[in-house]
């Protein structure tokens, strides 16, 4: 099992993420805050702008960045800083999350717009989400929880992409 990246290397992508908002405020001749930094990401994603009660923060994920150190210290960093950067510029529910303003700031930053990292998730931390089957005319689908309760509440009806069918619960899922 990999074990989380260090304090100093935790300094040292903080670091690295303010040199990334510095740089974008040069380009942008624009102001932009230092946001808050945490390490509590798990999963396969290696980082993550959030943005919840409108207070922002980049999330980064300490097990892939242990793995993938210096992968992620330069193109993961930039990313999230890219999507705080259009978040400042444009506001985050008017433009797509990887979409040609993302794309935009990234190539300025000096990075690649690639959307996703192709990681070996070997000893890495993962969430588990424990699925239910439904059935429509055509196949089998696997739905989480949280949409398994929806329907159970009468709160959704879910079809399918492919026949429109509505999904019902397959014979060995509990309602």
């Amino acid at each position: 099992m990999i074990t989380p990246i260090s304090q100093k290397q935790q300094r040292e992508v903080r670091s690295a993420t303010h040199k990334a908002i510095d740089l974008a405020e040069q380009y942008f001749a624009a102001s932009f805050d230092y946001i808050s930094i945490d390490f509590d990401l798990s999963g396969r994603c290696a980082g993550m702008y959030q943005v919840r009660r409108g207070c922002s923060r980049i999330r980064f994920n300490p097990w892939l960045f242990a793995k993938y150190y210096c992968d992620n210290l330069k193109n993961t960093v930039v990313h999230e800083v890219a999507h705080y950067v259009v978040d400042c510029r444009y506001g985050h529910r008017k433009v797509k999350p990887h979409g040609a303003e993302w794309r935009q700031v990234m190539l300025t930053l000096g990075a690649e717009p690639q959307v996703r990292g192709d990681y070996d998730m070997q000893d890495i931390p993962q969430r588990h989400y424990h699925t239910y089957d439904y059935l429509c005319s055509c196949r089998t689908h696997s739905l989480t929880a949280i949409r398994h309760r929806r329907i159970q509440r009468q709160a959704a009806e879910y079809r399918c992409r492919y026949c429109s069918a509505v999904l019902r619960a397959a014979a060995n899922t509990r309602l």
